[in-house]
Parts: C-alpha cells; sequence; structure tokens
C-alpha cells in the first residue's frame, strides 16, 4: 500500500467537539501534574482538524484527525506527543475527546493536554468523519495503515519523530501491529483492554455465534443499547453509566453503523500480531473484569514481548472500558505515569 501525506493547513479551521467549544475550563489535576503544566487558571486548551490522504486500492481515502494541545502564557513545557487509537464500534472523538459540562475528566484529551501532552487522535478508515467510500470492512490490518498515515503526518506537523501511542480494545491491536511494523516511529505503546489468542475470552466467545453475520457484510448496525451494553456486558458497577446517554448520543451523530472487520479478525483471526517482533517499551493494561481477554493470555503475550523495557498492570474495579470506569483517575495516572517515565540509564547492552 501506498501512503501519502496531504497537509491541508492553510484551510483547516476550528473544530467543536459536539456542542462544546475547543476552548475548555481546566481540569483538576495533581500537585506534581499542575507544577509541571502551569497555572491551571491561566491555562486553555485550543482543539484543531487535520486531514491526511492513505492511498488504497487506487483511491484517495481522507483520514480526519483532531488535535488538542496547551494554550498557555506561562509556556508550559511539552511532554510528548500521543496518538490515541480508537476501537471496533466507535469513533475517536466520542472516546477521547467527550464534552460533558461539569464533567470536565470526560476528556481524556484535555487531561493530558493539561499535563502538557500535545494530543491527536484520528477516525479510521469506515468511522465517524473519515471516508466510507470503499467497499472494505476496515480490519485491523486496515486499522493499521491509517495509523501509519497518520503517524507521518503528525511528525511532519510536528518535528516529534517518535510518538506515545495509546490503543483500546481493537484499537489496541491496530497500535500493536503499526508498533510491529514501524517501531522507528514509537516511543512507547500503551495496549489496554487488549487480546492475543482470544483463549478464554467470554466476549469473544459471545462474538463468534455471529461470526456468519460479520463475514456477510462490511458494515454492522449499532444503537443506544448496543453502546450501552459496552458499559456493562462484563461486571455491573464498573462504568459511570451517568455519562452513557451523552456518550451514545455523540457516537450516533457520527455513526449509525461501524465496520465489521475488527470483529471478524477479533473472532475467526487472532492473533494478528508477535509479541517477539514488537521491539519497544510496551505496557499492557488489563482491567480487573475486562471479558475481552483472560488474564492467562496476556499473560503469554507479554511474557514473549521483546523488549526488557516492559510493564503489565491490572487495574483493579475496571471492566472493558477503562476511561469511562468509575476508576478513571487510577487509568489516567497509571498511563501517564508509564508516559513520562524516564529512560534507563543502563541497560547491560
Amino acid at each position: 500500500m501506498n501512503d501519502s501525506i496531504h497537509d491541508k493547513s492553510g484551510s483547516r479551521r476550528q473544530f467543536l467537539a459536539g456542542s462544546a467549544a475547543a476552548t475548555l475550563a481546566a481540569l483538576p489535576v495533581s500537585p506534581a501534574s499542575a507544577q509541571s503544566a502551569g497555572t491551571a487558571e491561566s491555562a486553555v486548551i485550543a482543539g484543531q482538524e487535520h486531514w491526511a490522504i492513505k492511498q488504497a486500492g487506487g483511491e484517495n481515502v481522507r483520514l480526519f484527525m483532531w488535535r488538542k494541545q496547551l494554550r498557555n502564557p506561562n509556556g508550559a513545557a511539552r511532554r510528548g506527543t500521543i496518538v490515541f487509537v480508537h476501537g471496533s464500534s466507535v469513533s475517536s472523538t466520542p472516546v477521547f475527546d467527550l464534552q460533558i459540562a461539569g464533567r470536565a475528566e470526560s476528556s481524556t484529551m484535555d487531561w493530558f493536554a493539561r499535563l502538557g501532552y500535545d494530543t491527536w487522535c484520528f477516525d479510521c478508515e469506515g468511522y465517524g468523519r473519515s471516508d466510507k467510500s470503499r467497499p472494505v470492512n476496515a480490519d485491523i490490518a486496515c486499522g493499521a495503515d491509517d495509523l501509519a498515515v497518520v503517524s507521518e503526518y503528525i511528525t511532519k506537523i510536528t518535528g516529534t519523530p517518535k510518538l506515545l501511542l495509546y490503543g483500546s480494545s481493537s484499537g489496541a491491536l491496530r497500535a500493536a501491529l503499526f508498533a510491529q511494523r514501524h517501531p522507528e516511529r514509537v516511543a512507547r505503546l500503551a495496549l489496554d483492554a487488549f487480546v492475543w489468542t482470544g483463549e478464554g475470552s467470554p466476549t469473544l466467545a459471545d462474538r463468534k455465534k455471529r461470526l456468519a453475520q460479520y463475514r456477510a457484510n462490511n458494515r454492522r448496525p449499532i444503537d443506544r443499547a448496543m453502546i450501552r451494553s459496552i458499559f456493562t456486558r462484563d461486571h455491573p458497577g464498573t462504568s459511570d453509566l451517568t455519562i452513557v446517554d451523552a456518550f451514545a448520543d455523540a457516537v450516533l451523530a457520527l455513526d449509525t453503523s461501524v465496520p465489521t472487520g475488527t470483529y471478524i479478525d477479533m473472532s475467526a483471526n487472532l492473533p494478528v500480531c508477535d509479541p517477539q517482533k514488537i521491539t519497544v517499551p510496551t505496557l499492557i493494561m488489563r482491567g480487573q473484569y475486562d471479558g475481552i481477554a483472560s488474564f492467562q493470555d496476556l499473560s503469554n503475550f507479554f511474557e514473549r514481548l521483546a523488549n526488557p523495557d516492559k510493564q503489565f498492570i491490572v487495574m483493579p474495579g475496571v471492566a472493558h472500558t477503562s476511561t469511562r470506569s468509575k476508576n478513571y483517575a487510577l487509568v489516567y495516572h497509571l498511563l501517564e505515569s508509564y508516559f513520562s517515565q524516564p529512560a534507563p540509564v543502563y541497560t547491560g547492552a
């Protein structure tokens, strides 16, 4: 696949996520984070849309990207560039930049922008604002191709050669496959709600029952009930159900159907990546009650990771949707701690 960059910076416009303006009130942060991010009262966050072009199947596929970063008159230092990768059933901005009045923590991008990170998300082909015209099911490999184009664009815009990657669910599979293919572009890789072989997964066992249906269609319908099930299917009480309606509103405003490719891959084609070929520092984040992968499946993957700079963290009281859980603050802390971890002085090499 021949990928190319398409820079439309001259015509970029300010984008409003949902009905909220891109300049937001300050987020609550820890004292250490506040010190590094500058004075919260004087800091604002700006959002801007970007577009890249993926050349695939003889077509130019437009990929939507959304960037948020701190605009601080006191000059907070940028701490790195994070790219967030969405999963199978929702596009990127509802997951990573959900805007709810009085609930500043609902936007993961705002939280990390406030800490001084340059944050990006994007819609994979077939999702959200990205093109949906090709007759493809947008499988995991397709998403890794999208990430390759997006990463090249972001590096061109920011001058950052290595990115911090966070992917959740099939987004973690997309990010892992991309890191396997392009380790030179990845500083640190965080895989949340990840699955390797699928062995011992009740969620995937149930999904396999509908495999023929997924294979017969490039897209599957989504509705409010399906979106709510993401929050409730694993363990009662883990998710913050007060935000489900706002989340569903944001999702359904962009999509009423999504591609089937990742569901097919996760039901019938695992594994799609090789831990022995993932050479970048890697964090595995598993919710205690997540039904997408067994602890043993992830433990086997972790053991085989090639880079000794690796961590496997179990998040207590968390199911599949960690950043929408009641324990979101724990999730944010673990991820920020990992992304800000200093490089080892001695490696023994």
